[in-house]
């Protein structure tokens, strides 16, 4: 079983203005969509288009929670999260005007007591499950947060994604998780550099993989990826081709291809091609990718 875990979801309220925004002024409203967004979500939600089953855990609050979690049921996902009793699950809003303008809310607070009860939900998880963290943290979270629940499932072989940046992923190197998912941006924040050429981006993904992580999968934007495998083989893909409408929920829609490629298979280079298509068709979508976009960008990729 995949468990995806989700500490501070949202629901994304994308409103489009047109060319303009007003500041200070009253702005009407061309067309509104929202969107149940958090990365494990994401992960869940692509997992799901591709027939693989997986359970969303994490927090909601309030009757935004209510109305997340409502939405993803509906949707015919597995949710599992912990109710709060104060706060209320945040609203991210998001402003098309000829620019992008962002306003995330801060979300509930999440206190040691109900991480204690997260803690006892993954208590049940063991051999042969998949672990996947994803995202950020809430503020008054400390910054080795995976690290801690990563302790917590050691020794019971559970295979650990973390797809996250700084010292959320530096800590959790040491617990040696199954897969990381760095961009190749976040990749050379991690050295203090910029990574140009791909000898400098799997230079890095070694060293990431000497710190503990099995295998580093680096997303690369429109050049595509690279895999650094447990087995010490590297592999390289190129993007499919296609117009870019929306990057948001493309690493989290190639963790999803990733991990259904690989527990299908058992094979990197099938989990990197189909990481990649997944990735590639939700990049190419005003959405989430679906099942017949990825499924036509893996043919494509054979």
């Amino acid at each position: 079983m995949i468990y995806t875990v989700t500490l501070n979801p949202a629901i994304d309220y994308v409103v489009r203005l047109g060319d303009t925004l007003r500041a200070g002024g009253i702005n009407r409203s061309m067309q509104e969509d929202y969107e149940f967004g958090g990365k494990g979500i994401n992960v869940s939600r692509v997992l799901h288009a591709l027939g693989v089953s997986s359970a969303a855990l994490g927090f909601v609050a309030g009757f935004t929670g209510e109305g997340l979690e409502q939405g993803l049921r509906g949707m015919g996902l597995d949710t599992r999260f912990i109710r709060l009793p104060e706060g209320m699950t945040r609203i991210n809003v998001k402003l098309k005007a000829g620019e992008e303008t962002e306003i995330n809310g801060m979300g509930p607070r999440i206190s040691p007591e109900d991480m204690d009860r997260l803690y006892a939900q993954l208590e049940t998880i063991g051999e042969g499950d998949v672990l996947v963290l994803s995202g950020s943290v809430p503020a008054g979270l400390p910054e080795d947060t995976y690290a801690r629940i990563m302790a917590r499932v050691s020794g019971r072989g559970v295979r650990v994604v973390v797809d996250a940046s700084g010292p959320l992923l530096e800590s959790a190197l040491a617990l040696q998780p199954f897969l990381i998912k760095p961009n190749h941006i976040e990749l050379g924040g991690i050295f203090g550099r910029t990574l140009d050429t791909d000898e400098e981006i799997e230079s890095c993904a070694r060293s990431l993989q000497a710190m503990g992580a099995r295998n580093v999968l680096v997303s690369m934007a429109a050049r595509g990826a690279l895999l650094l495998d447990e087995h010490g083989r590297t592999h390289r893909i190129a993007c499919p081709a296609g117009q870019v409408v929306n990057s948001v929920g493309a690493g989290d829609s190639m963790v999803a291809g990733f991990l259904a490629g690989y527990l299908e298979s058992g094979d990197y280079s099938h989990a990197l091609r189909l990481g990649t298509a997944a990735g590639s068709a939700t990049a190419f979508s005003v959405g989430l990718a679906q099942r017949e976009q990825i499924e036509r960008l893996l043919a494509e990729s054979c």
